[in-house]
């Protein structure tokens, strides 16, 4: 059995299941495939039964997988993230037509936003502007920020973090439609 993106040559009695990229097998026998944004998962199709094995370990030895996911829903949209360091980390964030996120800041993290579609209104501060497709801008540590999507179509920006802390609760809000706290 395939799901997704499979191309499977010669393989019998196996399941693969890859939905977001390309999955190759070849002669392979008796195996369960599941390729995930996150991570991969292979084993013998008979030992599919004992995963709270492995569920355990990965408890123990505190894997993110376990309980976090790379693409990430807001009320104003999603963010996808793409790599992360210990010092930096770059995340696709898609925000819907006539949305917004948090005016906000952050203490441990710089961030820098280039425009892949749409047109962005952004705030910094006191000032408040526009960027378009490949435009740009920085936004310090420490400085209150917003991103806005004024438009009736899709905004997508890259964004690049970089700062000793990266975590989603280093975000201060100072107004939110959205009520969170």
């Amino acid at each position: 059995m395939e799901y997704g993106e499979v191309i499977s040559i010669d393989s019998k009695n196996s399941l693969i299941y890859s939905p977001n990229k390309l999955t190759t097998v070849f002669g392979v026998e008796d195996l369960t495939i599941v390729n995930t944004p996150d991570a991969l998962l292979i084993s013998k199709i008979d030992e599919v039964k004992n995963i709270n094995q492995l569920l355990t370990q990965l408890k123990s030895l505190n894997k993110n997988e376990l309980t976090e996911n790379s693409l990430v829903y807001r009320p104003w949209g999603y963010f996808d993230s793409i790599i992360c360091g210990d010092t930096y980390q770059v995340k696709i964030i898609s925000v819907n037509p006539g949305a917004k996120i948090s005016l906000q800041k952050h203490e441990h993290r710089s961030e820098h936003w280039v425009v892949i579609s749409g047109i962005a209104t952004i705030t910094i501060g006191e000032k408040v502007f526009d960027l378009k497709v490949n435009q740009s801008t920085f936004i310090p540590s420490g400085e209150i920020h917003r991103l806005s999507n004024n438009q009736n179509g899709e905004l997508k920006i890259i964004e690049i973090q970089t700062g000793n802390y990266l975590g989603e609760d280093d975000i201060i809000r100072f107004d939110d439609i959205y009520d969170r706290s």
